[in-house]
């Protein structure tokens, strides 16, 4: 009987022993690990343990996605805060994609100062993108008191770049935006001699990680993807330090 407690009271010592000698996995081996499971040519920028449920956010450019500490599972959607009902993921992606707003080169952009201007965007649209068409007929016809800055991100065609330079190379750039884009006026041909900033601007939106249009740039660095109505600009030019 002595024997058989000192056999349990031994086991019990070493099984205490091996959970201590467990640590959690590092997340370079995380990283290690997924990084091949996801595919050829994927490169998992950075994995970082989060704190909830044990999971561990994975970083692919400017996507969020989430595993476990063996890589075995794969979760790709948004994690809301039940309590808050913040979404997590989104105030992450966020984070990541803020800019410095005073790095933007303001002069490849067409400017328009509504009212006192004194709230400032940037705005990135192609001119035949029907989103952006519908931005500048409703929600920034309503909105006053801001200054936009547009830049002309020519990803849908080769037409776009054609509409670009015509309306960038007008004596009037923001009216000629506002005829093409409000009213469907075209802007006469461009003279030849006249040099537009596409290809820097759509360099800009690759290094930016624009994806589509319209995409919307805040003082703060922040940025809004696709259109927002007027009550959620609104919303936003609240939380933003201009």
């Amino acid at each position: 009987m002595r024997k058989s407690k000192s056999v349990l009271l031994s086991l019990s010592v070493l099984m205490a022993s091996c959970v201590g000698a467990q640590t959690p996995p590092s997340t370079e081996a995380i990283k290690k690990l997924i990084e091949p499971r996801l595919g050829v040519n994927v490169k998992v920028d950075s994995v970082t343990e989060t704190p909830y449920s044990g999971l561990y956010e994975v970083r692919i450019g400017n996507d969020i996605l989430y595993t476990d500490k063996t890589a075995t599972y794969l979760i790709n959607g948004h994690i809301f805060n039940l309590s808050t009902g913040a979404d997590l993921t989104r105030e992450r992606i966020d984070d990541i994609t803020k800019i410095k707003f005073s790095d933007l080169p303001l002069d490849k952009a067409i400017k328009t100062v509504k009212g006192d201007g004194s709230r400032v965007i940037a705005v990135f649209e192609d001119p035949n993108c029907g989103y952006c068409k519908r931005l500048r007929q409703t929600t920034l016809k309503e909105t006053d008191n801001v200054t936009i800055y547009t830049f002309m991100y020519n990803i849908l065609s080769d037409d776009s770049f054609v509409k670009s330079k015509n309306i960038w190379c007008s004596p009037d750039r923001s009216k000629a935006w506002d005829d093409w884009m409000v009213s469907g006026k075209a802007a006469p041909a461009a003279d030849a001699k006249c040099e537009a900033p596409n290809d820097e601007v759509v360099e800009l939106g690759h290094k930016l990680g624009i994806q589509g249009t319209p995409a919307i740039f805040f003082a703060d660095g922040s940025r809004i993807p696709g259109a927002i109505d007027a009550k959620s600009l609104e919303e936003k030019f609240s939380k933003v330090k201009q």
